[in-house]
């Protein structure tokens, strides 16, 4: 695998799981958000929107079933971007402009990750076991011996 996929994928990981642990850090804050939008129970919904950042972003981090790590995540990015920037709802010329760019740069984050889902990557694979050639009981005497005879000597 090449060494510019490996940093890239890392570092989109990244955005989701810093996002993820923000999310459960910063509930609170984001609480009213939530409420404006008339969402139910907020802080739950914070809360459980951390979970496909948190997945995600660790999957595409470590590299272990990254596919579904970015398939999470562009479930995140499907669910919350019309609900959460909904600029065309916005009466307000700056909320609206601030809501597109939230919500184009989801897009654009969600297409990144559909790109990550249709690249070839292989699969981790358990080590292999070493093989461990057997010896005679005889073969294992004379080796004994030969050692003998090299300290002694």
């Amino acid at each position: 695998m090449k060494v510019p996929f490996v940093i890239g994928r890392v570092v989109f990981g990244g955005f989701f799981l810093n996002s993820g642990i923000n999310h459960l850090r910063h509930r609170e804050a984001m609480k009213p958000y939530v409420e404006a939008k008339g969402l139910p129970a907020p802080e739950l919904m914070v809360t459980l929107s951390a979970v496909p950042l948190l997945v995600g972003g660790t999957s595409l981090i470590l590299g272990v079933k990254p596919r579904w790590g970015a398939l999470a995540v562009l479930g995140f990015l499907a669910g919350v971007s019309p609900i959460m920037h909904d600029f065309w709802k916005a009466e307000n010329p700056q909320q609206r402009q601030q809501s597109m760019i939230d919500f184009l740069k989801n897009m654009a984050l969600a297409g990144a990750s559909l790109a990550l889902m249709s690249v070839e990557q292989p699969e981790m694979k358990a080590p292999r076991k070493a093989k461990v050639p057997r010896l005679s009981q005889s073969d294992l005497v004379n080796a004994v011996r030969d050692v003998t005879r090299e300290i002694a000597a």
